[in-house]
């Protein structure tokens, strides 16, 4: 799913417009981006916790040059831990599901 069909979901099931959604999609964007920018966990309560960390500097190798080592800075990265009622939600959805074989048409899971 992307933006766009994300924002067409939430217009659908709030009863407001395309644009109102899509706006409410991009403020969500730039708040988590910009309290994780400002080190501050955003927490959804059975959804999961956005939070950022820092990857440690290391020594790693040129992918042009195998025997050149080179020197990875150290980098902020964004982290996702999904929530109880997720996790729950998730499992639900694939437990009586024995099947190994996949469906003949993707899906989004979105559909209806």
């Amino acid at each position: 799913m992307n933006k766009a069909l994300l924002a067409l979901k939430i217009s659908e099931k709030l009863g407001v417009s395309k644009k109102n959604a899509e706006d409410f999609v991009a403020a969500f964007q730039d708040i988590v981006i910009d309290a994780l920018k400002n080190d501050i966990e955003v927490t959804i309560a059975g959804f999961g916790t956005f939070s950022s960390r820092v990857r440690a500097a290391r020594k790693g190798v040129n992918p042009r040059k195998p025997t050149e080592i080179i020197n990875v800075p150290a980098v902020k990265i964004p982290k996702f831990k999904a929530g109880k009622k997720l996790k729950d939600e998730l499992k639900a959805s694939t437990s009586g599901s024995t099947s190994t074989s996949t469906p003949e048409k993707p899906t989004t899971g979105w559909e209806g």
